[in-house]
């Protein structure tokens, strides 16, 4: 296992954060009292941005796409993976979109807590998260605006955000084109209202065994109050 994906992984702890799921989201006076549904989703929120980083095989795009094993490639990949949930989550109405914000905010206290883990020093890794922040949202958008086009549109926002303008082989580009619209289609082929109550993801290999085949989800299990 590369190193630095097995020090992220053996030293950081998502799941200290369910206890404070409530604290997370600034909320005005009228909407401090939540209800049991709101608890839920921001449970499956958690999920979800869990899967992004511990449901990944990072170590397969480091050798497939030639990436150098460093917390910044570990962000584009991360990144990538909660856009595609953005994505989804989104077809879902307002809640949905209240289950996006809570996923990037995970996002962002997960980064931190991994710079500290790394020794990043504190004034660095302020500096740092200002500046992902930025090309987080631009990378948002160019995604956006990708996976509405064909190929060579999807595969120009990779080539400038996912590959930093530096990916010398097609095959490459090629691959994570095609990664990105079969995960989109899979994601796209799980019901809504299982994701909002379990946040529950399973990602498709970056490389198929099997080409052909288009997986069908697999039915999450959760108990009568969806947990």
């Amino acid at each position: 296992m590369a190193l630095l994906v097995r020090v992220l992984r053996n030293q950081t702890s998502i799941s200290q954060w369910v206890p404070v799921c409530s604290q997370l989201v600034s909320v005005s006076p009228s909407q401090r009292q939540w209800n049991s549904t709101s608890q839920k989703i921001k449970i499956a929120a958690l999920r979800m941005y869990t899967s992004c980083v511990e449901k990944t095989d990072f170590e397969e795009f480091f050798l497939r796409c030639q990436m150098p094993d460093t917390f910044n490639s570990w962000f584009l990949i991360t990144l990538l993976h909660v856009w595609m949930c953005l994505v989804r989550m989104k077809q879902e109405g307002r809640t949905g979109k209240y289950m996006c914000r809570i996923i990037v905010h995970f996002m962002w206290e997960d980064v931190e807590q991994r710079g500290r883990v790394m020794g990043v020093n504190s004034y660095i890794l302020k500096k740092n998260m200002a500046l992902m922040t930025n090309n987080f949202y631009a990378a948002i958008l160019g995604y956006d605006e990708g996976i509405l086009s064909d190929d060579h549109g999807l595969a120009a926002a990779l080539w400038r955000t996912f590959f930093n303008q530096k990916c010398e082989d097609p095959r490459q580009l090629e691959l994570l084109v095609e990664y990105v619209r079969k995960q989109m289609q899979y994601l796209d082929s799980m019901n809504g209202e299982d994701l909002l109550l379990t946040g529950e993801v399973r990602w498709r290999p970056l490389v198929e065994k099997n080409p052909q085949s288009i997986l069908k989800p697999h039915a999450p299990t959760y108990n009568d109050e969806g947990l």
